[in-house]
């Protein structure tokens, strides 16, 4: 009796489950897929990015800064408040980007690059730093890593060469709609570029992977990677814009993981292939400012 007594309790608690009472079903979102997915080979998106490349000589732009410094390593993050400035840019390496003060309309920074050194004037601080384009010992400060070549790769997506090796894949991500707060799924190409290690023939080394979305064919972003494998730089670009006749992402975040910071710019205003003489890439230094030199 006692054996049955324990069967029974056993078939009685297990009733809920057969019957299904302890099962609760509940709707999930569905992504939504858009209605134009465009297709293309590995070649074809190699000559729109070339083409895009080759088509801008110098570019001029009204801007607006917003920096975030910080993350799981920091432990902390802080935000700056955004401010509007300037960037020049004249290939091949000819960089100015300029950030003004909010209210006073003065300048809080100005860094000018000729491709190998750069200034970084801060009149604020009363104080400049002056070094080459490479950061051989990174400092403490994370901004005080950020080398003009930063702005330059995350600003054009530079062009493909001929001894590049590439893969091309498909990734589908889902993403949220901010105006209709829904979910969409965005696919995309990744255009992956490699260089071939001299030392192991058989040895392939990642140098950057385009993203490119497949309902305009246009870069969505880029991932740059350091000699040893890890993403140095991530660009993301904001919804492309019309600037005039020229198409231009509306933003463009710049994240730099390892160092922990990233830079969101947002575009007001942009002008190509206008003329951009040398003294508009030359910062004098005033005198009596703090010189800090970076090797």
């Amino acid at each position: 009796m006692r054996r049955l007594w324990i069967q029974a309790c056993a078939t009685t608690c297990l009733l809920p489950v057969l019957t299904g009472c302890l099962i609760h079903t509940r709707k999930v979102p569905q992504p939504k897929m858009p209605s134009v997915v465009l297709s293309a080979d590995a070649q074809q998106l190699v000559s729109n990015i070339n083409r895009q490349y080759d088509s801008i000589q110098t570019l001029n732009a009204t801007v607006e800064f917003q920096a975030t410094v910080g993350g799981e390593k920091k432990g902390k993050i802080t935000d700056y408040t955004s401010i509007r400035g300037y960037i020049l840019l004249r290939k091949p390496e000819m960089l100015r980007v300029l950030g003004m003060l909010p209210v006073i309309s003065t300048r809080a920074f100005d860094l000018a690059s000729d491709g190998d050194t750069f200034k970084l004037w801060i009149p604020h601080e009363n104080k400049a730093i002056v070094g080459t384009n490479t950061v051989t010992k990174p400092s403490p400060n994370a901004l005080e890593n950020m080398r003009p070549y930063i702005f330059f790769d995350s600003l054009l997506i530079h062009s493909i060469g001929p001894d590049d090796l590439l893969s091309l894949t498909t990734d589908t991500r889902t993403i949220t709609d901010p105006r209709r707060k829904e979910l969409l799924l965005q696919p995309e190409y990744n255009l992956n570029v490699f260089k071939q290690d001299s030392g192991q023939s058989n040895l392939l080394i990642p140098a950057r992977i385009i993203h490119v979305d497949r309902t305009t064919l246009l870069p969505s972003g880029e991932d740059i990677y350091d000699k040893d494998g890890n993403i140095q730089t991530q660009a993301i670009y904001g919804p492309y814009q019309n600037f005039g006749s020229f198409r231009f992402p509306g933003s463009i975040t710049i994240r730099r993981p390892l160092e922990e910071y990233q830079i969101v710019i947002t575009f007001q205003k942009v002008t190509v292939n206008q003329p951009l003489p040398d003294d508009q890439f030359q910062l004098k230094i005033p005198e009596g400012t703090k010189i800090q030199k970076l090797p």
